[in-house]
């Protein structure tokens, strides 16, 4: 007798262990979705991610037919919020907004606590140029003015964290020989406070997430990092123009969900995502924040543009 409640003890927990498992029949067979969807942003309000990610969730709330209340969890550059993200449940009542300062540090050699394979890209949402951003009214003019007292006093650029896309374009510079000290900042309003207020000389950024303060003439570019003039700022230097040695390091903020969230969940998102994505209103909001319409990719060449960018940083660093 001991032995067959043993044997039905077994089966129980077998079947309790399929109905839970990822992706399973338990999921599958629940209507999706069926209750507000928390979209997680990694970094704090006010920035590039924060505004993508309301605005994409003001959109997808009529598509989806539930609420998508915003959840900023900012530090770590990024990476507290993801790992939020990837400690969740994975049945598609979670999905995240995150940036290319976070997904650059698996360029280090140094290992992380997460990997790519922990998220499933939905879609790339913006790709934009970044570059150096002076405060108007200080001490210098262009970028021969930083060169020329960088060389010989200490130079603070406001980043969002170490080892960042912000702080690997700082080491482009130091190794210049420019005296670049990376100052991370958790919160983009930080960083745009320290910069207009004096306490940094520059700002790592993208002349959309900041088109405020250039409009308000608080904030003007000096250099950007691209191979081709950023046509909306046509005067400024770019990095191939004055031979640094990087000719790109474009920001891109992507929506992804946790690895293990069932198939077909992964499928409706990328489907009402895309939706999204292509509607007028977001294409104003891409134009707003001078950000490339192309840069749009959803699916697998989501992953695939991503896993490329990687490879790329890797290469850049070495």
């Amino acid at each position: 007798m001991w032995s067959f409640k043993c044997g039905l003890a077994r089966i129980a927990a077998s079947l309790l262990v399929l109905a839970l498992g990822t992706g399973g029949t338990a999921l599958a067979a629940e209507s999706y979705p069926s209750r507000p969807i928390e979209m997680i942003v990694t970094w704090g309000p006010g920035g590039g991610a924060d505004k993508t990610g309301r605005m994409l969730g003001k959109l997808l709330e009529p598509k989806l037919k539930v609420s998508i209340p915003v959840d900023n969890v900012a530090g770590s550059s990024g990476v507290t919020g993801l790992m939020k993200l990837i400690g969740g449940t994975g049945d598609g009542y979670q999905v995240g907004i995150l940036t290319a300062d976070t997904l650059a540090l698996l360029a280090d050699p140094k290992p992380q606590r997460w990997n790519l394979k922990d998220v499933t890209p939905i879609a790339i949402l913006t790709v934009q140029r970044s570059g150096f951003f002076m405060r108007v009214g200080g001490p210098f003019k262009s970028w021969a003015d930083v060169e020329a007292k960088a060389k010989t006093a200490e130079f603070k650029v406001a980043v969002t964290g170490l080892g960042t896309p912000d702080d690997i374009a700082a080491e482009f510079l130091r190794k210049r020989g420019l005296k670049i000290v990376s100052v991370p900042y958790a919160k983009p309003s930080e960083r745009y406070a320290a910069v207009i207020g004096g306490h940094a000389d520059l700002l790592y950024e993208q002349a959309g997430d900041v088109r405020s303060f250039i409009e308000s003439k608080q904030m003007a570019p000096v250099l950007f990092l691209a191979s081709a003039k950023v046509k909306e700022f046509p005067d400024v230097p770019t990095s191939k123009d004055i031979g640094l040695g990087v000719t790109s390091l474009d920001q891109f903020r992507l929506i992804a969900v946790k690895s293990n969230t069932p198939s077909d969940r992964v499928k409706l998102l990328v489907e009402k995502v895309t939706e999204a994505v292509k509607s007028d209103e977001f294409r104003k909001y891409l134009e707003g924040e001078w950000a490339d319409p192309s840069g749009v990719i959803a699916g697998d060449a989501a992953r695939t543009y991503v896993e490329q960018e990687i490879s790329a940083l890797k290469k850049m660093i070495k």
